[in-house]
């Protein structure tokens, strides 16, 4: 029974299971690291959970970036710092900047690096989008559920959880993350529908809607996050209710222009069971976002509306890897009673890609 085969191998009664003959060495040597990994990612999507769930005049931006510095207190290969808005001012951010034009609370943009590979070695780039309260600005939201735009940041969420889980897992890569953080408010300096503005690459956007926040700020991040010359860029949003109605509330949206990058997130998803599913990114789509003022619109109407906010996105990562997934649909449960709440998706899905990229 338990008890002997507990004798025969001195091994301890918590690791008796996992005896195969071998005096439960490489069994429970295996089990204990399965074990920490899982602890890690638990513990990743919990702080992603958390996050999501704060109130939103808690989790402000200046909030989330007190959240990295705890990570970078905690973890000594973490380091992390924090643009504020004269210093997006400098460098031309004037995309992420209309999105905060009508809040009182200032905006950040939130860097947050781990060094655990090799010093040299290209960073794997995750971009979260950070909106701690979307009202839809000038293109105010409905009022029902509104509340439930607290957890417009859960990319951004999901970015510090996964960089927790890879900094507790010690894995050997180089990571580097980026929050745009902002609220999107009706304020009297609000940017209106028409409005054309200029992001940090130098392309003008034509503002149609201004509740189509999310691709906004994460243009200008997408585009500062190229200094760091990174191996592949995975961008995170809760971007578009469009997701919701194409794959409901199970599976979230992938895009990308990268088939490598794509397929191991993919597979990644597989593994963790945190699910995705690749939707095309074709050139047709592309000219949706056509303005007649401007050197594209930041919508493309109702018909693909997931897609053209993706296709919005891609024209800022030339020379990148690429890939964008649409979580709106997964990153929280909606509707009242104990069941509302974040779900701490895709810090499964992104933690399994990190440590597959480990090899």
């Amino acid at each position: 029974g338990l008890k002997s085969d507990a004798k025969k191998t001195k091994t301890p009664l918590t690791q008796v299971g996992f005896y195969a003959g071998d005096g439960g060495g490489a069994a429970a040597k295996a089990a204990t690291k399965a074990l920490a990994r899982g602890k890690a990612i638990g513990e990743g999507m919990a702080f992603a959970r958390r996050l999501g769930d704060l109130p939103p005049n808690v989790a402000t931006p200046a909030y989330l970036a007190s959240q990295a510095e705890a990570l970078a207190k905690r973890y000594g290969a973490v380091t992390t710092k924090a643009l504020s808005q004269a210093d997006m001012e400098k460098l031309g951010m004037g995309a992420l900047l209309s999105v905060a034009a009508g809040a009182a609370r200032p905006a950040k943009l939130i860097l947050v690096e781990y060094h655990g590979g090799k010093k040299n070695a290209a960073p794997v780039a995750l971009v979260g989008k950070g909106v701690t309260f979307d009202s839809g600005g000038i293109s105010l939201k409905p009022g029902a559920a509104m509340d439930e735009m607290k957890y417009d940041m859960c990319g951004a969420a999901s970015v510090l959880g996964s960089m927790q889980a890879a900094a507790a897992l010690k894995l050997p890569i180089n990571i580097v993350g980026a929050i745009p953080a902002t609220e999107n408010m009706p304020g009297g300096k609000a940017t209106r529908p028409g409005d054309i503005v200029t992001a940090m690459c130098g392309k003008t956007i034509e503002v149609l809607n201004t509740d189509a926040e999310g691709r906004l700020i994460l243009c200008d991040a997408l585009t500062y996050i190229k200094r760091y010359k990174p191996s592949a860029v995975i961008d995170i949003a809760t971007l578009t209710g469009a997701v919701i109605v194409a794959l409901g509330n199970h599976i979230a949206g992938l895009m990308g222009n990268n088939d490598k990058l794509c397929g191991e997130i993919l597979a990644a998803g597989e593994t963790a069971q945190d699910n995705v599913w690749r939707l095309p990114l074709d050139e047709k789509f592309q000219r949706q976002l056509d303005s007649n003022f401007a050197d594209m619109a930041n919508i493309g109407g109702r018909p693909a509306g997931t897609i053209t906010a993706a296709c919005f996105l891609s024209r800022f990562t030339d020379g990148l890897n690429w890939a964008h997934l649409d979580i709106a649909g997964t990153a929280w449960t909606g509707g009242t009673g104990k069941t509302k709440g974040a779900s701490g998706r895709p810090v499964p899905l992104l933690a399994q890609f990190l440590i597959d990229r480990c090899g």
